[in-house]
């Protein structure tokens, strides 16, 4: 959290040192939406813990009217006990000790009863001390999260500020389109871009990989040293994700990740006319008309969500069989790092860039990104 804070306070101030007419180039509009991508994320953070805080308020409060179960309980019975004293006249110690029919007996009974009658007060002490502790620790909990709610909304007012500001740079947009050096700097950060998502693509399966010899390892001991089959698909997201479906077979009928969506890049080589320059496309930009969500194109977990230059705020999900998807530029983010996640569910929302409400979508088969059309239905 510190460290975003420390990010957001240095963009913050390069922002604020940019002369009038440097914030009308990119990269004045690309710091910008990174500062948002960097709110979002500590508001993300926030709400994360807001919800843990209520639920250990929640389970003290469970643990506090458990105890004041029992505590009834004891009193009731200790109730019942001396209203049958009373019925049966043995309402004292001397009354327990003339009744008893030997010395032995009379003080067998006396000692039983000073012992239940301190037991049910020990009992009940020590249960209002369990009680007074929780109590207290209620108390810290809530005020802990009262500050994180504060907190939040102090950041959801940032954000808000935030937005207005990148509105008014949205109004530029048409300056910056026609601007030379504007494209030739976004063509840059796209292919920087390009070999980042490589680059934690290969990272990803690599870290998969080192879980899975971990695992292999604590088997083939667990087995004294016999020979273990590993089913090499447990490993590809998580070891707690063996009941997702398996994503090869949704080729030609996967979900798109927007609704009324229309690809306006394709995969593979691009050639730009303007700048005579070609650069390589993993994956492909789709245009986003109406509804702005992005949902999930398989069951998976999320592996990263990161912000890089030219493709903005980016999530990476791992899906079973070594596949992973990539959806790029996106305006606001739902989900965390490790989060599961079904077919369809809501993932974030498309951003503005330079073209329009684009989303940039990669397939990955391990190390090889593939062309998504081939994989997307046919519209």
């Amino acid at each position: 959290m510190e460290k975003i804070k420390s990010e957001l306070q240095q963009l913050q101030a390069e922002l604020e040192s940019k002369s009038k007419k440097e914030k009308l180039t990119y990269e004045s509009y690309n710091n910008l939406n990174r500062q948002s991508h960097l709110i979002s994320k500590i508001i993300s953070n926030l709400q994360k813990e807001e919800n843990d805080k209520e639920l250990q308020i929640e389970n003290i409060k469970r643990e506090i009217s458990s105890i004041e179960s029992e505590i009834d309980a004891i009193k009731k019975n200790y109730a019942k006990y001396v209203v049958s004293i009373y019925k049966y006249g043995k309402s004292s110690e001397l009354e327990a000790l003339i009744d008893a029919r030997s010395f032995n007996q009379a003080m067998l009974r006396v000692k039983y009863l000073r012992e239940f009658s301190n037991r049910r007060k020990s009992d009940i002490e020590r249960l209002n001390e369990n009680k007074t502790k929780l109590a207290e620790a209620n108390l810290i909990l809530s005020k802990e999260l009262e500050e994180k709610r504060i907190l939040k909304e102090s950041k959801e007012k940032e954000i808000t500020e935030l937005k207005k500001r990148l509105n008014e740079e949205k109004k530029l947009l048409t300056v910056l389109r026609k601007d030379k050096s504007n494209i030739s700097k976004k063509l840059n950060d796209k292919r920087k871009a390009e070999t980042q998502i490589r680059n934690m693509i290969s990272k990803l399966i690599e870290e998969a990989e080192r879980k899975k010899e971990v695992v292999a390892k604590k088997e083939n001991k667990t087995t004294n040293e016999k020979n273990v089959v590993v089913d090499e698909t447990d490993y590809d997201v998580d070891l707690s994700t063996k009941s997702f479906a398996s994503f090869a077979d949704m080729k030609g009928n996967m979900i798109w990740p927007v609704n009324r969506g229309k690809i306006v890049t394709q995969f593979g080589e691009q050639r730009n006319r303007k700048l005579n320059t070609v650069t390589v496309s993993y994956g492909i930009d789709i245009l986003a008309r109406g509804d702005l969500s992005i949902k999930v194109v398989a069951d998976g977990v999320v592996s990263a969500v990161e912000w890089l230059p030219g493709y903005g705020t980016v999530i990476i999900v791992s899906h079973k069989g070594g596949f992973k998807t990539v959806y790029g530029h996106l305006a606001e983010v739902y989900v965390n790092e490790g989060d599961k996640l079904k077919t369809g569910s809501l993932i974030g929302k498309v951003g503005e860039s330079l073209e329009g409400n684009i989303l940039h979508f990669q397939i990955w088969n391990g190390r090889q990104s593939v062309n998504p059309e081939n994989w997307l239905k046919k519209l």
